[in-house]
């Protein structure tokens, strides 16, 4: 059988995953790629301890963060879309300055 144990490593992975994309990635795609492996975790986690103590609880908030995911990801696609358009390239590290 499996235990909650279980779904905490699988979600504890996912997440290191997703941070080490985060913290190492200059690419906007996949830094956006990593926050939604993150924000996946997080949805494992909820919805593992609303089964284990038996509520609903857990699994609406689940659809909550689903629901924030995508919002995230029409938002950063929009700005993916600007950073493109501006500088020819998706690289997070090239504008390094705001400018008017």
């Amino acid at each position: 059988m499996i235990g909650i144990e279980h779904y905490i490593v699988l979600s504890m992975a996912l997440f290191c995953i997703g941070l080490f994309g985060v913290l190492t990635r200059r690419n906007a795609l996949m830094f956006l790629m990593s926050v939604e492996l993150m924000l996946n975790a997080a949805n494992i986690n909820l919805v593992a301890f609303a089964f284990y103590h038996g509520n609903i609880t857990g699994q609406i908030f689940a659809l909550f963060t689903i629901a924030l995911a995508a919002a995230e990801v029409a938002i950063g696609l929009g700005i993916i879309l600007v950073l493109y358009r501006n500088f020819r390239d998706v690289d997070v590290t090239v504008p390094s300055q705001m400018r008017w």
